[in-house]
């Protein structure tokens, strides 16, 4: 069960009642979600603490006020994989809509909140402003791989200003960085970088999301680039003409040398395309040359190679990964520079780049450096890889989805029923430690389709949001029982070995395992891994481990979505695993205490070769399933020597045997996720009722990640090896 279901589950017809043991442990849970106060505009919708999370309050008055009565709430922001624009879903608690993101990747964020996916509003509480996108509103996450994003200190950094001149189409304005120092007389003239904006890109994104001073201003302090004149300017509707008429203003303006040696120029999207685009066809006007994710490739010439070669000193070329737009451009580039002999740099392909700013101030980093004076590297940086073709998925129509790449990248692609619709996303636990984003499809004729990347390897699950209702990728035959619109998939290597399967004859059997229920009065079934060479008849009876689901869940979700059986099956090949047997039972019952006794643990011990002794006999559960067994610890103290709690608190300290807990106990092992994780403050406060009650447990620390499967399955990987060993 994740955050953004909880409350909708615990109230959906056919979950059965909570038992009273997880009914104790979510009263504190409860009062924390509801707990937040009256939220005005005067109080900051957003709070980033020092470990990197997000923290979003909407007060629920203010969006009714501005938008009416609405269903649903987002942050939209750049916090998708490769910084893609992404839904973060809001929930309604209280007074206000809510939620954490994070930890987040040090950078520059922009975001703005969106209601029933056409609603839109500026958050009011963040001075920070885009002159291009008035909704947008920005904030900036601090460490050492945003180190040159940060504001100079006061008095020290360069100036910015306007420059305005003519043209033969009127009159035009460029923004203009000045160096610390630089005065408008004086011996020496200084470069100049004539940086492009694209498509899309207004010249002050490069200040707005680009943070283009503050990374001029922390290179020139450092003393890692020349002084410079930095000439910023919207290359939209213009034209190589007009290009000269702003570089004659500049030098009519400002002290620049305008031989090509001191002359460079650099552009994003189009703004590249341009910049390469006078540097070939008129040599001898710059010579340094950037291109940041071109969209076109301008014609390249045989005849004018000597040309080039003589006065470009470097055209260097950057790209993000398949999601940029450029990648396939700037492979035709790199080709038709080779095939005329232009010599060119490659920066190499930014694995987790894609066409944003995100990628474009990295590039900037990069470039700034090498400008104006010898440097002796000129190979890609630091992680990039080879662009080795161009990325192609395949048509529409012609394959299930999603479709995923060796290296990670997922192509998500609907059938023609959605035609109609006006909102489609993909949500999936692509966030970071495992939550849940929402990623905008792009239309693409009567279908919509988008590609996210690159994830890392791990096991993922999605589903379409269309027009604001979940709905089944019905292209993916995978299927989760208890969420009939969840799809999974994926994606190997080493990081996610353990949740792949082992080949085929080597791990364990998962059984199906028929008992009465006498609480419910029905028939029900759990599942039961067996382990390699299972043996029914030796001598000692097999260990067993009595593993329990989470609230709106059952039996399978364990293996289904938890991967059990592929944890289970490595963790035992690999010879960290006691032979044991796994018993998955169905927790939802008015009396979890009766129903493990008297249904499934006499069933389980009739049906295979299992101890009924204590020291052999383990527990543990997520969620509701972690409350259930702790309420068995608080109940029978002693009868299961080891206990687990995975995202769940232990409640109340009345009514408690903490000799009989401590004495009849092996191992009590408590786990939790972040403070993504909605049980987080309730569980954190357990401990304290644990540790004043003096009983004895194992906390290894949090679990990056939510309430939700990633942190569950590392819970499993860690708990399952620990077993029967003492």
């Amino acid at each position: 069960m994740t955050t953004e279901q909880y409350h909708g589950r615990l109230r959906r017809p056919g979950v059965r009642r909570l038992s009273a043991a997880f009914t104790a442990g979510v009263i504190a849970i409860a009062a924390a979600l509801s707990a937040p106060g009256a939220a005005t505009a005067d109080t900051p919708w957003l709070d980033v603490s020092q470990d990197r999370y997000a923290s979003f309050t909407v007060p629920a008055t203010y969006v009714q006020e501005h938008l009416g009565a609405v269903s649903q709430v987002v942050i939209e922001g750049n916090f998708g994989p490769s910084s893609a624009w992404a839904e973060f879903g809001l929930t309604r608690r209280g007074d206000a809509w809510s939620g954490v993101l994070g930890a987040l990747e040090p950078g520059l964020y922009h975001y703005q909140l969106t209601a029933d996916d056409t609603k839109t509003i500026k958050d009011p509480t963040n001075s920070t402003s885009v002159a291009s996108n008035p909704l947008w509103s920005t904030f900036l996450v601090a460490g050492d791989s945003a180190r040159w994003l940060v504001d100079a200190p006061p008095g020290t950094g360069g100036k910015i200003e306007t420059l305005t001149y003519r043209t033969r189409n009127g009159q035009r304005s460029a923004l203009v960085w000045t160096p610390p120092g630089y005065a408008a007389k004086g011996p020496k003239g200084y470069p100049a970088l004539f940086l492009e904006s694209g498509d899309g890109v207004t010249a002050p994104d490069w200040l707005d999301l680009g943070r283009s001073k503050q990374i001029l201003d922390n290179l020139s302090a450092a003393g890692a680039m020349q002084p410079m004149v930095v000439v910023i300017n919207d290359a939209n509707g213009s034209d190589d003409k007009e290009l000269n008429d702003l570089r004659k203003a500049v030098a009519d303006n400002y002290r620049v040398l305008r031989d090509p040696a001191h002359q460079a120029i650099a552009g994003v999207s189009d703004g590249a395309t341009q910049a390469v685009r006078a540097a070939l066809t008129e040599p001898g006007r710059f010579g340094y040359v950037g291109w940041f994710s071109g969209d076109s490739v301008p014609d390249v010439d045989r005849k004018d190679a000597k040309a080039i070669n003589r006065s470009v000193k470097m055209l260097r070329l950057y790209t993000g990964n398949v999601t940029d737009p450029a990648h396939n451009a700037t492979y035709r580039l790199m080709k038709a520079l080779g095939r005329a002999d232009v010599r060119f740099e490659f920066d190499g392909v930014n694995p987790d780049g894609g066409a944003n700013w995100t990628t474009w101030q990295e590039n900037l980093v990069d470039f700034l450096p090498r400008l104006f004076r010898h440097v002796s590297d000129h190979g890609p940086s630091p992680g990039h890889r080879q662009l080795k073709g161009e990325f192609t998925p395949p048509p529409a129509g012609t394959t299930p989805t999603p479709f995923v790449t060796e290296d990670g990248f997922v192509t998500f692609e609907t059938t023609t029923e959605f035609k109609d619709a006006q909102h489609v996303t993909v949500w999936a636990n692509w966030a970071p430690g495992g939550s849940w984003l929402r990623v905008p499809l792009t239309r693409e004729g009567d279908r919509w389709r988008a590609t996210v990347g690159p994830l890392k390897p791990w096991f993922y699950y999605y589903r379409l949001i269309v027009d604001r209702v979940a709905a089944k990728d019905t292209s993916n035959p995978t299927k989760v029982t208890t969420e009939p619109t969840w799809s999974t998939f994926f994606i190997p290597g080493a990081g996610a070995r353990l949740l792949s399967d082992v080949p085929a004859g080597q791990g364990g059997q998962v059984e199906s395992m028929t008992y009465r229920s006498t609480v419910a009065g029905q028939d029900r079934t759990a599942l039961v891994w067996t382990p390699p060479g299972y043996d029914p008849s030796r001598a000692q009876p097999y260990p067993v481990l009595y593993l329990q689901h989470g609230g709106g869940q059952n039996y399978t979700d364990w293996t289904e979505m938890g991967r059990a059986k592929q944890i289970l099956d490595h963790q035992f090949l690999d010879g960290d695993l006691v032979p044991m047997v796994v018993v998955m039972g169905n927790g939802n019952s008015s009396n979890f205490n009766r129903e493990l006794r008297e249904n499934i643990v006499p069933t389980a011990r009739a049906r295979y070769h299992i101890s009924s002794e204590s020291s052999q006999q383990a527990i543990a559960g997520l969620s509701m399933g972690g409350g259930q067994a702790l309420g068995v610890l608080r109940a029978y103290p002693g009868e299961f020597a080891y206990v687990a709690a995975l995202s769940a608190g232990f409640g109340g300290g009345t009514g408690v045997d903490v000799e009989a807990i401590n004495n009849g106990t092996k191992m009590l092992r408590l786990y939790v996720g972040d403070q993504t994780d909605f049980v987080y403050p309730s569980f954190m406060a357990s401990l304290t009722t644990l540790n004043n009650l003096g009983i004895r447990y194992e906390f290894d620390g949090v679990t990056p990640g939510p309430h939700g499967w990633d942190v569950w399955q590392k819970n499993l990987i860690d708990l399952a090896p620990r077993l029967f060993k003492r």
